[in-house]
């Protein structure tokens, strides 16, 4: 699990966090999202499209992105922004790992590039890249 944050952030700091996507997760993901797409939910279509199992739900490598950018920001800070792109699919039973890092700082708010990158069953593709805002927690985007 990522530590917490440093009580002083400076451009340069990062956090990574490293998880097994699994059957019981894509379940769960299915129920929050209501997403039924054949290559998320069934095994049978996504081998027929050509690819060796379920595809996790994209936004489900983000989510693994966000417990980065909680450590990083703190009980005191939100996402304000977050824009992230797939270059690859990852699927059921792969290893990510999701690294938020600090680019920069401008008063209270903190831009943080983000990394997925499949760990299992073979090491070092970019699965998901992408941007991040954290702002302050009560503020609203035309407030900072």
């Amino acid at each position: 699990m990522p530590r917490s944050a440093p009580s002083e952030l400076a451009v340069g700091h990062a956090l990574a966090f490293r998880k097994t996507m699994t059957v019981a997760e894509q379940a769960m993901f299915t129920g929050i999202s209501g997403n039924m797409g054949g290559l998320y939910v069934d095994a049978k279509r996504a081998k027929s499209a050509g690819l060796p199992g379920m595809v996790v739900f994209e936004l489900a490598l983000g989510a693994l992105a966000t417990t980065c950018l909680w450590h990083i920001g703190g009980a005191g800070r939100r996402i304000g922004a977050f824009q992230l792109e797939f270059p690859e699919p990852v699927f059921v039973g792969d290893s990510v790992e999701a690294r938020a890092e600090v680019v920069a700082l401008d008063g209270e708010t903190v831009e943080c590039r983000i990394t997925c990158v499949r760990t299992l069953p073979t090491e070092g593709a970019v699965v998901a890249q992408g941007r991040a805002t954290l702002v302050p927690a009560g503020k609203g985007p035309d407030d900072v």
